[in-house]
């Protein structure tokens, strides 16, 4: 089975307006036979989003639409190709229950489902850490240091792991190490291995799979994997099931860097 689990849409309000149809047929010419759309879910209604365009999450209104049209595009490609039909979710601290009634309501239409950190909550305000570098830095000077915004984003990982979302929980954990995307912007040394260790191990022990992530090759301020190639080798060492993810927002970045992960 050749698997890509991590993959946009058009229905991203961030990422591009290319078709269902162009990811498929993509993905079929380079001989995958199963794969996740894992748009991002709708956040919480009582959520602020704080990135500047309020874009992080799908619309409301729309979601049934996505579902509908890969419903329909899973009949149509039935002899070709697996289609799941997924939603990147995001944990945000504070919002358990939103999120869980979330889940409770749509998680039955779903085949499959990621549980991702993107927004870290200092002091009553929340931040959306990948958004930009200038962005990451300045939250980094607000809680008074790289490092220390590295413990608070682990922190909300496992937090992510061990919280109560419900019997429609996502089984696998998104870009866990996904706090490095900036790491060549701000350029300081974080020695963050036995953190990210830690929240393997918490993966493995609570029966999880990582979301072995290939974007953060192509980010300028990243350069490596999420998480870097010597934790995706210590996530082998413990029997940690993972499923490769290009996380493409676009057709083009569809598969990216597959050739370079796989096989590990």
């Amino acid at each position: 089975m050749k698997r890509d689990g991590h993959i946009h849409s058009p229905f991203c309000p961030h990422g591009t307006t290319d078709s269902f149809k162009q990811y498929i047929e993509k993905a079929i010419s380079q001989h995958f036979t199963d794969i996740t759309f894992t748009e991002h879910a709708p956040l919480p209604k009582s959520f602020v989003d704080p990135t500047p365009q309020q874009d992080s999450g799908m619309n409301p209104d729309d979601l049934m639409s996505y579902i509908e049209e890969l419903q329909h595009l899973q009949q149509q490609y039935a002899q070709d190709i697996r289609i799941r039909i997924g939603l990147e979710v995001d944990y945000i601290q504070g919002y358990e229950q939103e999120t869980r009634q979330f889940l409770d309501t749509y998680g039955h239409l779903l085949d499959d489902a990621i549980l991702s950190v993107h927004f870290l909550k200092w002091q009553d305000t929340f931040v959306c850490i990948d958004f930009s570098s200038e962005c990451f830095i300045d939250f980094s000077k607000k809680v008074g240091s790289v490092e220390l915004v590295y413990d608070l984003y682990y922190d909300t990982v496992l937090q992510s792991i061990s919280a109560d979302l419900g019997p429609y929980k996502p089984k696998r954990i998104g870009h866990p190490s996904l706090i490095h995307k900036f790491q060549l912007a701000h350029n300081e040394k974080i020695n963050d291995t036995p953190r990210i260790k830690e929240v393997l191990d918490s993966m493995k022990f609570a029966g999880y799979e990582l979301d072995l992530n290939s974007a953060g090759l192509s980010k300028q301020y990243c350069q490596e994997p999420y998480p870097p190639f010597a934790l995706i080798n210590y996530s082998q060492t413990i029997k940690l099931p993972y499923v490769f993810g290009s996380d493409a927002h676009c057709a083009e970045d569809l598969h990216q860097h597959y050739n370079v992960i796989l096989p590990i």
